[in-house]
């Protein structure tokens, strides 16, 4: 891990769950980290609830865990344990609920467009604010496979974030899963953002090695934790031969100019080390 430089340039990317950043763009994150930026990764849906709803709690009965366990303290856990193995500074865990506290009451409702009375986009936008504001580059979803969390994180980070500077990553597992997921928050990329693909080659190790720390989502999103790195290896393969990258495995983003400068500078720079 490079140390942290005075007067290093920052990067925020912000994920709507505890993993999204990770499984999406872990591996720009980790080159970011190697050029020597300051990467943290601000996740918007974090909080633990005292008496979640039947749907809320099946969320982590099938994954095996008792009824009396702090699911979201136990994510936010694995979490930093991730981010330290990538070589982010610590994250951030803003105290919003994820959507199944928020009313949405089954799984083909968390695939539905915001409800009018879900406050969470305001809310985002109110605490998102204060880190987007000087930061260098913001890295956010594209919202690819429609879930209504991302989908308002990627609405909130188009609100406060300069476009030039923000860098939109497509959605993994959704990526991977058949048939395609190729619909979301990309339509409404702002203007002048262009498609750029990132060699993730040389640290493709460390971003499987980091995703293999959220233990808790590895069954229900890869299968189990052997083949988290099979389909993040697979997904990173697809996306070069999707783009014709001069690469074997990449991370695609659509970027505004300055943001497509500093990720493939950077890309080049962190490959190196």
């Amino acid at each position: 891990m490079t140390a942290p430089l005075c007067g290093a340039r920052t990067a925020i990317a912000v994920s709507p769950h505890l993993d999204d950043a990770v499984f999406s763009a872990g591996g720009v994150l980790a080159l970011l980290s190697r050029a020597g930026w300051l990467v943290r990764v601000v996740t918007c849906f974090t909080a633990s609830v005292g008496d979640p709803c039947p749907f809320a709690l099946s969320t982590q009965l099938d994954k095996g865990l008792p009824a009396d366990v702090d699911y979201m303290a136990l994510r936010r856990a694995e979490d930093g344990a991730a981010q330290r193995r990538l070589g982010t500074l610590p994250p951030v865990h803003l105290p919003l609920p994820e959507a199944p506290h928020r009313g949405y009451g089954g799984p083909a409702e968390l695939f539905t467009p915001p409800r009018p009375h879900d406050t969470a986009e305001t809310e985002l936008r109110h605490l998102l604010r204060p880190h987007l504001v000087s930061a260098d580059l913001v890295l956010a979803p594209q919202g690819i496979g429609g879930h209504v969390d991302h989908l308002l994180a990627a609405r909130a980070v188009a609100a406060l974030a300069p476009s030039s500077r923000t860098g939109w990553w497509r959605d993994v597992p959704y990526v991977a899963r058949t048939p395609p997921y190729d619909a979301g928050f990309r339509r409404g990329t702002p203007e002048g953002a262009g498609e750029v693909t990132i060699d993730i080659g040389a640290v493709l190790a460390d971003k499987t090695a980091a995703a293999r720390y959220y233990t808790t989502q590895l069954g229900f999103q890869f299968g189990g934790p052997g083949e988290a790195g099979e389909v993040l290896s697979s997904v990173a393969r697809a996306e070069a031969l999707r783009t014709g990258a001069p690469c074997v495995y990449g991370e695609s983003l659509r970027a505004g100019p300055a943001a497509r400068r500093v990720l493939e500078g950077s890309a080049r720079h962190g490959a190196r080390r």
